[in-house]
């Protein structure tokens, strides 16, 4: 990346829509230009105008507010994209962190772009990536999975789903469900998984903590106020040990060792999963005569 350029004033245009990031936590964290596009925008859309009012007091920015969230993003959309049109400035926030992110804002923000007008990031802090930078993970690729579902049959097929994800994998969970949720890991991706929670990130109880999934499942279990609070979950993608035979390798060699011979289904094999030969061939040999 490149050095940032120099700090210049901060002039809100019209017909556009900001994207605001605010603060996770600590208020302090929120930015200068945030400020100043909050307080001169002729509108704020908000998730919950009662706790954004709570933002804009500590500041003491006086301005006026718009409901928008997940039950009538549909239809504000419309009416904000002709206040747009008519050259008003909206600012869209969430109640914490970087709006769109697991948060109410992609139709509205998919209609304004498909219609000419402009939207403008505002950036700011990020729960996900606060939590990425801290967790001690892989960061050169990763992948963003929002919440977990709150029902363990749907959360179990979740987890399941990325047994073999090689990336660093990052949700967001409601503390509450933290020891169901870390019971799932365990019984899904397996009890030495490695994860990091990170909870109440930037507020006066901010944990950090990071152990095998059994380990944190004991953790937690021992103490009830880590079932508190916001949370983000990183867990460590999977790593694959070497010459290690995935279940989907042994299905597939099983079917065509039943129609051809160990060396010429062990090749097949290889071939369609990129692995070396050799290592199939006493699997094979196992399994023909199974």
């Amino acid at each position: 990346m490149s050095a940032p350029s120099q700090t210049s004033p901060c002039n809100v245009n019209g017909g556009t829509l900001y994207i605001v990031a605010t603060p996770i936590g600590n208020l302090a964290d929120i930015s200068q230009r945030a400020l100043d596009i909050l307080a001169q925008v002729d509108v704020i859309a908000c998730e919950d105008t009662r706790h954004t009012q709570k933002l804009l007091n500590n500041f003491s920015i006086k301005n006026k507010t718009l409901s928008m969230h997940d039950h009538n993003e549909r239809q504000r959309q419309e009416y904000i994209a002709e206040l747009l049109q008519q050259g008003k400035s909206i600012a869209l926030v969430s109640d914490a962190g970087t709006p769109l992110i697991s948060d109410p804002g992609f139709h509205l923000v998919r209609h304004c772009r498909s219609l000419g007008l402009k939207v403008s990031p505002i950036p700011g802090a990020c729960a996900a990536i606060a939590a990425l930078s801290v967790a001690g993970m892989p960061t050169d690729r990763f992948t963003f999975e929002g919440f977990l579902p709150s029902k363990s049959t749907a959360r179990k097929t979740t987890l399941t789903n990325l047994v073999n994800e090689p990336r660093t994998m990052v949700f967001y969970d409601a503390p509450r469900r933290a020891i169901d949720t870390i019971t799932d890991i365990v019984a899904t991706l397996g009890g030495d998984r490695y994860v990091v929670i990170c909870r109440e990130l930037t507020k006066t109880f901010e944990t950090i903590h990071s152990d095998s999934a059994e380990n944190l499942l004991n953790w937690l279990s021992e103490d009830s106020n880590q079932l508190k609070g916001e949370m983000v979950l990183i867990i460590e993608g999977y790593q694959q040990v070497p010459n290690e035979i995935s279940a989907d390798v042994t299905a597939t060699l099983k079917l065509l060792i039943k129609e051809l011979p160990p060396k010429k289904a062990c090749a097949i094999t290889a071939e369609i999963y990129g692995i070396k030969k050799n290592v199939l061939y006493d699997l094979a040999l196992s399994l023909k005569d199974c």
